[in-house]
């Protein structure tokens, strides 16, 4: 913690030039993160005090390399943290209350005496806070009222997960705060998934919640969800010529959860036809030679679920060897195959309640067209609308990034890179 003058001094300054830069590596993206923290600064010095100890903590954003819908059924995932974070400067206040002011939202005010979820704030970041502090308390770790500021470039229906961001961010402060940084990255993802399943009322996997706490290019195996083995991969993807792109097609997941429920639903569905809880547990040949049965039972759409579940399962593994040995091309072809299975077994490319609405689908058609034979792209994370992911030559990237913000719009199609550390305090 550092006095809050000294602080914005130094940042201004550049006097703490050094430790942000361990975290944001790009010397010319420096700059631009720097404007954020002062402008979180002055948003602070207005809603609180500049009379008091303050630290500064941050969460990136993510992306789903590979394991599109699997982590809800304890499969496996690839994953990375992105340089789009979640920012907040944040001070105890002594209290029994937290105050958390997200840039251009409502201040979000909890009672720490009240650590139950209240259906009126379902959907809204507070029941992400409460949430967070719950699960903080239920493993035994401290809380206290705090006061934050906060900015997030993980803009919501960006793909990227803004609020396993805010999560993860909202679980930093409170570990580097009142617990001196015990909790680990992996109780982080797990308190961040408990506040979004019970209080915020999603019931989302674990992928999002254990790459932004992680950061770095992570392999996620959640066979055993109480105690996944995370596996962080030395591959410099800095070296391979492409970029990664995200193009956001500007559909809205308003209305979407029951579309993303029903994922999970229909693959435990075929996994409850056997007597289990999650596809994990089942061997792929039972459903092969039951497939009848499970699909009178389930009905079709479980069974393709089911299906692509499996072999979305293997297609992680393999990307992770590709990846370890260097192979890019071979993990290109992987990604493409990843896409087509969203797309034709898990069928989260567009809702069938908006069927004449397919931005996702529209932007996967023109990004074969435009890398057919050189690229890879795939619908990106939860699907059903928001973004799809390229992986993009170097040589082709503005001709991809003109071309589809042609179709989606100026700005939606950006090309990120890859951020090593996850949830941390910055100073």
């Amino acid at each position: 913690m550092v006095n809050f003058k000294e602080l914005y001094g130094g940042v201004r300054g550049g006097s703490f030039d050094g430790r942000l830069s361990a975290v944001y590596d790009d010397p010319e993206e420096l700059p631009l993160k720097k404007s954020r923290i002062v402008r979180v600064l002055d948003s602070f010095a207005e809603l609180y005090s500049t009379d008091c100890e303050v630290g500064l903590f941050s969460a990136p954003g993510r992306t789903e390399i590979c394991g599109n819908h699997t982590d809800h059924n304890n499969g496996k995932v690839l994953a990375a943290g992105v340089n789009l974070d979640a920012i907040a400067a944040a001070a105890p206040n002594g209290e029994k209350t937290i105050r958390v002011k997200s840039e251009g939202h409502a201040m979000n005010v909890v009672d720490l005496s009240n650590m139950l979820p209240a259906s009126d704030e379902e959907g809204r970041s507070t029941a992400l806070v409460r949430g967070v502090c719950a699960g903080f308390l239920k493993r035994g770790f401290k809380i206290g009222g705090f006061n934050a500021a906060t900015s997030s470039e993980v803009l919501s229906g960006s793909g990227l997960s803004s609020s396993a961001a805010f999560e993860v961010l909202i679980c930093t402060v409170l570990n580097f705060l009142f617990n001196d940084g015990a909790v680990s990255p992996v109780e982080t993802a797990q308190i961040s998934q408990y506040a979004e399943n019970v209080f915020f009322g999603k019931p989302c996997g674990l992928m999002d919640q254990t790459a932004s706490a992680v950061g770095g290019f992570v392999s996620i195996d959640f066979e055993d969800p109480s105690s996944p083995s995370i596996e962080k991969l030395p591959f410099e993807f800095a070296s391979c010529g492409h970029s990664l792109c995200i193009t956001d097609t500007g559909g809205s997941h308003a209305d979407l959860t029951d579309e993303y429920a029903a994922v999970r639903r229909e693959m435990e569905s075929v996994a409850e036809f056997f007597g289990g809880k999650s596809l994990r547990e089942i061997p792929f040949g039972k459903l092969m030679s039951n497939i009848n049965a499970v699909r009178e039972k389930t009905g079709d759409r479980a069974v393709l679920r089911a299906m692509h579940f499996y072999n979305e399962n293997e297609r992680v593994s393999s990307e992770v060897n590709a990846l370890n040995s260097g192979d890019f091309e071979a993990f290109k072809k992987l990604v493409v195959e990843s896409g087509e299975s969203s797309y034709m077994l898990n069928q989260n490319v567009f809702s069938c309640k908006q069927a004449d609405s397919q931005p996702i689908s529209l932007a996967l058609a023109l990004s074969g067209e435009l890398l057919q034979g050189r690229g890879a792209w795939r619908v990106h994370g939860g699907g059903f609308a928001g973004t799809v992911q390229a992986f993009v030559p170097d040589d082709m990237l503005d001709l991809y990034t003109f071309e589809m913000q042609k179709v989606f719009g100026e700005g939606n199609c950006k090309a990120l890179k890859i951020r090593s550390s996850g949830g941390v305090k910055l100073i």
